[in-house]
């Protein structure tokens, strides 16, 4: 077995910046809520879209939020984690037009995602176990 190895913030960063895929958890009034989401990454900030009426558009805003991507390989006993924290916030138009021109996060879920939120950082931290940081990526990358 190996130890877990803290990841640097560049490979943080970089793991973020290329998935499309990740998890973000609120507090409601029920308890924790983790929501799979689509998201985007721009200029310190994680977007994505949601249901105006879901939990997330409900509890979210004005909020502590959590996010993490993570990737594991069963076989081979290694994988890694990267967690974000920080408050949510609705967008307006002015950064929803600039998220839009970078790249705008596609939910995979059908309905009405209309309401934009975004996760500004102010923490984020990764770790891995297992393997090494040479060739660690996400499995699957976003393409613009």
């Amino acid at each position: 077995m190996s130890e877990p190895v803290e990841l640097t913030q560049r490979e943080c960063l970089d793991l973020l910046t290329g998935g499309v895929m990740g998890r973000i958890a609120v507090t409601t009034p029920g308890g924790p809520r983790i929501v799979p989401v689509n998201y985007a990454v721009n200029d310190g900030a994680i977007f994505i879209r949601t249901s105006p009426y879901s939990e997330l558009a409900t509890y979210g805003p004005r909020n502590e939020a959590a996010f993490e991507i993570d990737h594991f390989d069963y076989d081979r006993h290694q994988g890694w984690s990267v967690v974000a924290l920080g408050r949510l916030a609705v967008l307006g138009p002015e950064e929803l037009e600039d998220v839009r021109r970078i790249w705008e996060p596609r939910p995979w879920a059908g309905g009405h995602r209309n309401l934009y939120l975004r996760l500004p950082w102010r923490e984020v931290s990764g770790r891995r176990v297992g393997g090494s940081a040479v060739g660690m990526s996400a499995p699957v990358h976003r393409v613009l």
